[in-house]
């Protein structure tokens, strides 16, 4: 057993001690009995037992965050129920219905089960059966989660819907899903579509208003898992990962294709980099950019000299959601590769005769 001495006491013990043998001993021998004690009453102060405090984990404004990530019951979910050495007791199998109530055998009154954990309610159900069983031992199982749905949709690998076991957050839901494609825009889309929520009061809606019924987050953020962009997913939410807005390249480049505009801005010359590049048969000052107006009903075509831009010479334009950025051909270029390529093939259709 240990025991544990005031400091106090351990203080005027060891002013006894010095006063007692302070005649008798030398400097040095007093110096070390005072360190001596010193340490004692360090170590016995050090093993004091402190008073327990509760830890909480709180926002920046002081509310208080739920750190309970428990898988509670709710409609929809299939339960097995196993009473201890009374069959006639234990079900199979019991759906919870929408008021969040089941039924078990001998008893005439539902019992709640919503919005409890499986250990909860099996504290709930021996307690009822305590009438007509000595000291019940209930094991309560989930069977089939189905109370707690959310879906992704949109540019992630794997679109799909998914059933809660547990409190997950964005973040890992994400990555449940495949992760995002490298057509995702900037932004994730979290629509709260969530009913009546029985397990508050007066079974208030998870989406009560317009402001709550969409909540959008940085994808680079969540990614990151940034404090506030990482949210708790709540069942029935939709989390879409809407496409980026696109710019195309075309024409006389080796790699025509679409990029998706993301967080860096892109400007023509770098499009056409990532396109692999003008063709040897490309004009580099006839290209052209084709907008189209805000009013969508007209196109707006901007020429752009590419070898000025190169030289730093012309101002490097930024691209805008859905331009058209159109390489166009030499000419000249043209000409001779045609004659180049068709030249030989002639010449060796012909007779090959000597000249005397």
């Amino acid at each position: 057993m240990k025991v544990l001495i005031p400091k106090r006491s351990i203080v005027v013990a060891q002013d006894r001690a010095l006063s007692r043998y302070r005649g008798h001993l030398s400097p040095f021998f007093v110096f070390a009995l005072s360190l001596l004690l010193a340490l004692v009453s360090c170590s016995s102060a050090a093993a004091q037992p402190k008073p327990e405090t509760a830890s909480a984990s709180r926002l920046s404004d002081g509310t208080a965050i739920s750190t309970d990530t428990r898988y509670r019951i709710g409609p929809g979910d299939v339960l097995q129920i196993f009473v201890r050495k009374a069959p006639e007791l234990s079900i199979e199998a019991v759906r919870v219905d929408q008021r969040g109530m089941i039924k078990i055998p001998m008893i005439d009154d539902a019992v709640k089960a919503a919005c409890k954990t499986e250990s909860e309610l099996a504290a709930d159900i021996s307690k009822v059966y305590l009438e007509l069983k000595k000291n019940p031992s209930v094991s309560v199982f989930v069977k089939e989660f189905q109370s707690r749905p959310v879906a992704v949709i949109g540019a992630v690998d794997k679109p799909g819907q998914f059933r809660l076991q547990r409190q997950v957050r964005l973040l890992e839901l994400l990555s449940f899903a495949g992760g995002p494609t490298d057509k995702a825009g900037r932004v994730i889309d979290v629509i709260h579509t969530g009913g009546p929520n029985i397990c508050s009061e007066a079974g208030e809606s998870t989406a009560t208003g317009a402001e709550q019924a969409l909540s959008v987050f940085r994808l680079n953020e969540t990614l990151k898992g940034g404090e506030g962009s990482n949210p708790f997913i709540q069942p029935g939410d939709i989390i879409s990962v809407p496409e980026a807005d696109q710019v195309f390249v075309v024409g006389y480049v080796y790699q025509p294709k679409s990029i998706p505009l993301k967080d860096k801005p892109i400007t023509v010359s770098r499009a056409i980099a990532m396109a692999g590049g003008p063709q040897r048969d490309a004009s580099t000052s006839r290209v052209r950019i084709i907008r189209q107006t805000a009013d969508g009903a007209n196109k707006q075509e901007i020429p752009v000299d590419l070898k000025a831009i190169l030289r730093q010479k012309s101002e490097d334009i930024m691209l805008f959601p859905n331009d058209i950025v159109e390489v166009g051909s030499s000419s000249t270029k043209t000409l001779l590769n045609i004659l180049t390529g068709t030249l030989p093939a002639v010449l060796s259709q012909g007779a090959v005769r000597a000249i005397p």
